[in-house]
């Protein structure tokens, strides 16, 4: 059937089609403008798992979600679809936290890795699937690229994307990064993984192409990655704390997202973690810290992105746990949708 003919006969207001493709929408991958790739990895979260069942429980939650959308007039109509789960990337996420975790407790128990063979030999083996994860994802990134998607990653932890932030580097000469996080991610090796969800700034920062990283609402760091945002030109952090000053004394968040965006070139890739979101609306995510954006206020930030003509290259949605009750996983489907219809906004 051809893609008129689907949008023709697609009804938005029915019921959730299963046997269509996420938020029940009428388009596989060939006919998308925009493509979800899932990864379901979250080897080194540091505090409690679950992120690696978030691109299936999206998946199932999408489809209740009601398609109107009203920054984007018959957004449905755009094209959004998701690739399948690979299931061999959560096999090996299941395999490699195990060992993740025991290497972890050890290390809380006061055990040098660089004096015991064991736990060595543990982290060079996560060091080298974080090396292989991050090639797969570019290579998948860098498929879809070539055939004129725009891509969006569905993680899994926050160290999931930088293979795609490697991809959008061979296609583009320079661009930004907006983070909205609770934490900088500015850790070296953290823990000793080299790609950590707590390092993936600190490793998208090796990039010569990205020029700027804007940081939104990071309200949970440590002394070592302040003093890199202090010393780092390229970083700009708008912390929760100061955001929440100066709405106390007035100023208003309009305001503010013009500072933020003013930050920001031409060209930006927005990173999301849900938890620079309030943890109410995620609090069966990897870290949950107290205080953060509403979900309005994140949404209106990328609103304001896109009218000021800047172009959403690509993004990313990471650390969304689906709990026992699925409340994170229909905020997560919900962020999801609005994300990828401002983003395919600015690539018109």
């Amino acid at each position: 059937m051809e893609i008129n003919d689907k949008i023709a006969q697609f009804d938005p207001n029915g019921l959730g089609d299963t046997s269509g493709n996420i938020y029940g929408l009428p388009f596989n991958t060939d006919e998308a403008r925009l493509v979800i790739l899932p990864v379901p990895w979250e080897v080194t979260v540091s505090y409690q798992a679950g992120t690696a069942s978030a691109p299936e429980a999206i998946l199932e939650a999408s489809l209740q979600v009601d398609l109107y959308d009203p920054f984007v007039k018959d957004a449905w109509k755009l094209g959004i679809a998701m690739k399948e789960v690979h299931l061999g990337i959560l096999e090996k996420s299941n395999t490699f936290r195990q060992q993740a975790e025991h290497y972890i407790g050890q290390l809380s128990q006061g055990f040098n890795p660089e004096e015991n063979t064991e736990l060595l030999a543990i982290r060079n083996e996560i060091n080298q699937a974080g090396r292989e994860l991050n090639h797969w994802v570019k290579k998948e990134s860098l498929s879809l690229l070539n055939q004129n998607k725009v891509v969006a990653l569905l993680g899994g932890d926050h160290s999931t994307p930088l293979g795609l932030m490697q991809a959008l580097a061979e296609k583009y000469p320079s661009f930004g990064i907006l983070h909205i996080d609770a934490h900088a991610d500015l850790r070296e090796a953290y823990e000793g993984f080299e790609f950590s969800h707590a390092s993936i700034m600190y490793n998208a920062l090796k990039l010569p192409q990205i020029n700027s990283l804007v940081q939104v609402g990071i309200r949970d760091y440590c002394e070592a990655e302040n003093q890199m945002i202090q010393s780092d030109e390229r970083i700009s952090t708008f912390f929760d704390r100061d955001i929440k000053q100066s709405q106390f004394e007035g100023k208003n968040w309009s305001v503010i997202c013009e500072k933020i965006i003013e930050a920001l070139p031409e060209k930006v890739y927005l990173s999301f973690d849900i938890d620079g979101l309030d943890p109410k609306l995620c609090p069966n995510t990897g870290t949950p810290v107290p205080g953060g954006l509403e979900l309005e206020q994140s949404v209106y930030l990328v609103e304001k992105l896109v009218n000021s003509g800047r172009r959403i290259i690509g993004f990313d949605l990471n650390e969304v746990a689906p709990g026992n009750d699925e409340w994170d996983a229909n905020v997560g489907a919900r962020l999801l949708y609005r994300l990828g219809n401002m983003c395919l906004v600015s690539n018109r």
